[in-house]
């Protein structure tokens, strides 16, 4: 009969294996839970209470959350908020994702030279401080002494050229572009490993059978590094409903004009701390707060029991 396999060190009783495990694991699970769980439960537990006058709480159930998705005062100002989200989501989606598929693809061709100065260019956006990139492009794109109306007229294209950042339709659209240009590094660098990961095998041999560079590409690499592109649409989901930084950093708090640019986390900031002559509400933002982790947590649950489950995995 087989000997059941010991999972623990060589030489070393049980007990004092778990003393070990427990050494070196209890550091990183306190951190965890004083930064990451406590918080998160105690955010989940104030939206059930209201907190009075004299400085105590009440507990009222769900009635926050019927307040919020309700009450004009505070229905308005967050489903405006939740739409804007999920244009700041689908824009990153369907602008940033297959900017970065696509760069990732040319990074990879053998062909191509200077690729590590590339990759390091496209990618160094990423590592600036969002304060930086969001005064830096107000500079840029100001009417007044901005390069960017310069730079169309240049090229006979100043009629295209507007306050983008001042007109409530092209104001979210703008910001979210700013976002891409500094973030679609992230998908390129995770779709580029996944690329390199590819044995040169089944390229090889794709060659022989008569497929040029973008068809191997299409047939051969695009399935093989689906799970990679739904690794990246689902780190795009939580990272766009949890933004706030280049938003605030560009907008301020109200996110105009007229809350235009306004999503979830600058709506949370703006009830929970207050903003100017409004005083923070602690349990509508966590209520608020609360609503951005069910809808997080939703999103993440239908990627991993409804796609990533169906879909191939492949080893090499």
């Amino acid at each position: 009969m087989a000997k059941p396999q010991q999972h623990h060190l060589v030489g070393m009783s049980d007990a004092a294996f778990y003393r070990v495990l427990l050494f070196f694991l209890a550091p990183a699970v306190i951190v965890y839970t004083t930064f990451s769980i406590y918080p998160l439960l105690d955010t989940i537990m104030n939206s059930f209470y209201d907190r009075q006058n004299d400085g105590s709480q009440l507990y009222v159930g769900t009635a926050n959350f019927v307040t919020l998705l309700t009450d004009t005062t505070w229905s308005g100002p967050f489903w405006n908020a939740f739409w804007n989200n999920c244009k700041f989501f689908f824009i990153h989606m369907l602008v940033q994702n297959p900017i970065g598929l696509a760069l990732a693809a040319l990074l990879s061709l053998p062909v191509l030279r200077f690729r590590s100065t590339y990759r390091t260019l496209i990618f160094m956006p990423t590592m600036l401080s969002v304060v930086i990139i969001g005064f830096t492009w107000q500079l840029i794109l100001s009417p007044l002494w901005g390069i960017a109306k310069m730079f169309l007229q240049f090229f006979g294209l100043g009629f295209l050229f507007g306050p983008w950042l001042g007109i409530e339709s092209t104001a979210l659209i703008t910001i979210s572009l700013i976002s891409v240009w500094q973030f679609v590094g992230i998908p390129m660098i995770l779709i580029y490993t996944a690329l390199l990961a590819i044995p040169d095998e089944l390229i090889d041999a794709a060659t022989v059978d008569g497929l040029n560079q973008f068809q191997a590409f299409f047939y051969v690499k695009l399935p093989l590094i689906w799970p990679t592109i739904g690794l990246v649409s689902i780190l795009t989901f939580v990272n766009n409903f949890n933004a706030f930084d280049l938003i605030y950093a560009m907008k301020g708090a109200l996110a105009g004009p007229n809350f235009s640019a306004d999503i979830m986390g600058t709506l949370f900031y703006r009830v929970f701390f207050g903003n100017q002559l409004q005083l923070g509400d602690t349990s509508m933002g966590s209520t608020i707060a609360t609503m951005m982790f069910i809808i997080i947590l939703c999103g993440v649950m239908v990627y991993l029991f409804l796609i990533q489950r169906r879909m191939q995995r492949y080893s090499f």
